[in-house]
């Protein structure tokens, strides 16, 4: 229990910073992550969407986002489907730094038509605690989020849930929210990139249980436990976060050669999950 503690103190020192508001935010953190969001991680979440999701007559959609930092995946999201004139009713961005939060909630009435921003809501809620916190900031009793949820997401987040060795409880709590027929989709670090191993698995001053990096299937493991079906389990993606925009250039270049002699060592991991209909 001291470790735990000790590492969430560490969390809210590194996410509770201006730093990584400015990591974090659209404006301000890179044309790397704001390429993704409308590209490659869009093609993702629009490919689930028109596989998975599609409804006659369409209903509108349902979204959450835990870990959702400064709120821009969410927010990006939001537009996007509002471009594509896929409807969405409520969207929800949880995290557990509120200083994040709160720049969350000031970027959306800042940068979205008031239309959009009014469709989002951002709350305070740790990954492993996602159905009590987030009952609790909307004052709703718990059962009414069961079943809730047509589509939930995490970026650059679950692998703090392997560190903190809560992976089972935050997969439990999405299974529980979505509805049936319903899918999480998890986008994290992958352990083979190269950069990643050497920065965070070869220095010996870094503890291990902190910078720890799950492989593919573990990444997976805890969504088959909670009971989901695996729909995608693979590597992609080989344009950095902070990327500039020539080095983004270059990336977008290089990833039909990379991914064929080397997709396993992607930047990233991605697990589909669906929960049975």
């Amino acid at each position: 229990m001291p470790k735990m503690a000790e590492m969430y103190d560490k969390f809210q020192e590194e996410y509770g910073s201006q730093a990584a508001v400015r990591k974090y935010s659209p404006a301000t953190a890179g044309f790397g992550i704001n390429y993704l969001l409308r590209h490659d991680y869009a093609d993702v979440y629009l490919r689930v969407i028109n596989s998975y999701l599609r409804t006659s007559p369409p209903r509108p959609l349902r979204l959450l986002e835990f870990g959702c930092g400064a709120g821009m995946n969410i927010m990006s999201l939001v537009s996007l489907l509002e471009e594509k004139g896929i409807p969405v009713e409520r969207a929800y961005g949880t995290d557990f730094s509120q200083t994040l939060v709160d720049t969350a909630t000031q970027e959306a009435k800042a940068s979205l038509p008031p239309a959009i921003a009014g469709k989002l809501s951002f709350h305070v809620g740790h990954n492993e605690l996602l159905v009590q916190d987030l009952a609790a900031a909307r004052g709703k009793p718990v059962g009414d989020l069961d079943g809730y949820f047509d589509m939930i997401l995490g970026v650059n987040t679950f692998r703090y849930c392997h560190r903190l060795g809560k992976e089972r409880e935050c997969a439990a709590d999405v299974y529980r929210l979505l509805r049936p027929g319903g899918v999480c989709i998890n986008i994290d670090m992958n352990d083979r990139f190269p950069v990643f191993r050497s920065r965070f698995k070869k220095d010996p001053s870094q503890d291990p249980i902190e910078v720890y990096t799950p492989t593919l299937e573990e990444y997976a493991s805890p969504f088959k436990i909670a009971g989901f079906e695996i729909l995608t389990k693979k590597h992609f993606c080989w344009v950095p976060h902070s990327a500039g925009a020539a080095l983004t250039l270059s990336c977008r270049m290089a990833s039909p050669f990379l991914n064929l002699v080397a997709r396993s060592r992607a930047m990233r991991s991605l697990v589909v999950a669906r929960k049975p209909a």
